[in-house]
């Protein structure tokens, strides 16, 4: 492997730094984006069942808004269980963009890097084609400048393409994942809202206790 770097030249240390990055995030944001940690499968049902058992209190809340990304954008909707179904609604698409972002953290410099590594990757291509213009002379070629030269230009070529691919198809893996998670959470609240105001049917809610 040192000996592949060695062959690759200078240009070929700025893809091996983008590709401990990108395989770094790549961990990273399959670590945080599980669905069970955005959205626990029964936190739905256990708030539903708290509320309609004892209401809303601070406590509950602050221990609700920091279950999981799905407990933020719900305890933003019980805060303002007294207001109307608009004020309520505003409230969780505000705490929703919010954990939009928090989910959307790093996808920006994985793209990046897809984007980047084949520029990257042409960089080294053409300080190659340099070395091997630089081997030519009027005594003829010099054999291991030329095939330095090579090497600098196809190991470049190569790395840029075998970094780009993999990054890009994660990049778009967890952009689907994210908005799939948005969307999910976005019916619950929406749920959610509704049960509060007696607008559901479909969803069996014991009559709260005075």
């Amino acid at each position: 492997m040192f000996a592949i770097i060695q062959a690759a030249g200078w240009p070929i240390w700025f893809l091996l730094l983008a590709s401990i990055i990108a395989l770094a995030l790549i961990i990273e944001r399959s670590v945080s984006l599980r669905d069970r940690k955005i959205i626990p499968p029964k936190l739905f049902d256990e708030v539903v069942s708290v509320y309609q058992r004892q209401g809303v209190t601070e406590e509950m809340l602050v221990k609700l808004a920091q279950d999981s990304p799905l407990g933020a954008v719900l305890a933003a909707g019980l805060r303002n269980h007294t207001s109307t179904r608009y004020v309520m609604k505003e409230a969780i698409e505000e705490a929703g963009r919010a954990v939009a972002h928090d989910l959307e953290r790093f996808l920006t410099t994985l793209g990046t890097i897809a984007t980047a590594s084949p520029l990257l990757g042409l960089f080294g291509t053409v300080i190659g084609m340099i070395e091997i213009f630089g081997s030519q002379a009027p005594t003829g070629a010099n054999p291991q400048q030329l095939a330095h030269g090579i090497s600098i230009a196809l190991y470049n070529t190569a790395f840029g393409i075998g970094i780009a691919v993999p990054s890009l198809i994660f990049y778009r893996h967890f952009r689907h994942k994210v908005d799939s998670l948005i969307v999910e959470m976005e019916e619950q609240a929406t749920k959610l809202v509704d049960i509060l105001h007696g607008e559901r049917v479909d969803y069996p809610v014991p009559p709260q206790r005075a």
